[in-house]
């Protein structure tokens, strides 16, 4: 499909590049070579940048971190012919596969179990279905027929997903994997791991979704400023980071009809994109985590998420109402 490229991403980082300070901070910190990589992952921009006294290192190390970030997502795209989600979707087994594919499934699977089935990467089939159905000349604007959503439903289900050593496979004829809700994520953490191993301890990684490692060069936190998805240039909330991970959803991604009723965030339980919050931001310890947990808040009401927070003791989420209030709920 074609997306936007911020797709689901409502947040701005306040700090440009990895390793910039903000103002104020001590001018010997704009000494060291700046290093920047942007692109595409995913379908949405992303961005790699590194202060570094030895110029040459940081272009290797920035060489590196892309490289790994095109090799995953050779694995997780939904849109390369040749990616090994592609061949799941097409065969319904996949085997030998590599450790990264069993380890976000199974992180998958880990936080729809965590939302009783909010999130699901197996939510493929209402995808097709809606795109199907609104690219038809004439198509009926309420939606597709009851019969074709209960169809598509019927092959849309966590518990049916196999994740094993040997082979990954879906237990239901039909069935289809996408990772859209949780891959940016993954694939940050994997970058911040390359990072670490270099020996960089202060940066920012941004790549649809963001994870900050350490401070900014003025030992200050990252700053990010969180835009409202109704006025991008008048940011809601401004959040510090350090050590932590940020991810946002929000109701202004792509829709399938023209009257914006059926977006991208659909309720694998019901088929229905019910927009309940005007953008939902989440802080975790990981990116992977982040990522998928702000998909399924954006699907579930405020008592739902503070339940599920209940259990998580280091997620925070921040959410922008319709009416222009915000609410903040941390776990404990």
């Amino acid at each position: 499909m074609q997306r936007r490229l911020s797709r689901r991403r409502v947040l701005a980082i306040a700090a440009v590049a990895a390793g910039l300070p903000l103002p104020g901070a001590a001018e010997e910190a704009l000494d060291a070579p700046l290093v920047t990589w942007t692109g595409q992952v995913l379908g949405a921009v992303g961005s790699i940048s590194l202060r570094h006294p030895d110029r040459a290192a940081a272009e290797r190390i920035v060489a590196h971190s892309v490289a790994e970030l095109h090799r995953l997502e050779a694995l997780f795209s939904l849109y390369r012919p040749d990616s090994l989600l592609v061949e799941l979707n097409r065969r319904g087994v996949l085997a030998a596969p590599p450790p990264e594919m069993r380890q976000i499934l199974d992180a998958a699977l880990r936080v729809a179990s965590l939302t009783g089935g909010v999130f699901d990467p197996t939510v493929q089939p209402l995808w097709h279905l809606y795109r199907a159905h609104f690219t038809r000349s004439g198509a009926d604007p309420a939606g597709p027929p009851a019969p074709a959503i209960a169809e598509a439903l019927d092959r849309v289900g966590h518990r049916h997903l196999r994740v094993g050593p040997d082979a990954i496979l879906f237990a239901r004829r039909g069935m289809a994997v996408t990772l859209n809700g949780i891959a940016q994520g993954y694939i940050t953490d994997r970058v911040v791991d390359l990072l670490r191993a270099e020996g960089i301890a202060h940066t920012l990684v941004d790549l649809g979704e963001a994870r900050a490692f350490g401070t900014h060069s003025a030992a200050r936190p990252w700053r990010v400023a969180l835009e409202d998805p109704a006025a991008p240039e008048h940011p809601w909330k401004t959040l510090d980071l350090v050590d932590r991970a940020l991810a946002s959803s929000g109701d202004d991604g792509f829709v399938f009809d023209a009257e914006g009723r059926f977006t991208h965030l659909l309720d694998p339980r019901t088929a229905l994109s019910p927009r309940l919050h005007r953008a939902v931001s989440v802080l975790a310890p990981e990116a992977t985590t982040a990522d998928a947990l702000s998909t399924a808040f954006a699907l579930m009401p405020e008592d739902a998420i503070a339940s599920t927070l209940r259990g998580l003791p280091m997620v925070e989420a921040h959410l922008l109402r319709h009416d222009g209030s915000a609410a903040a709920l941390r776990g404990g």
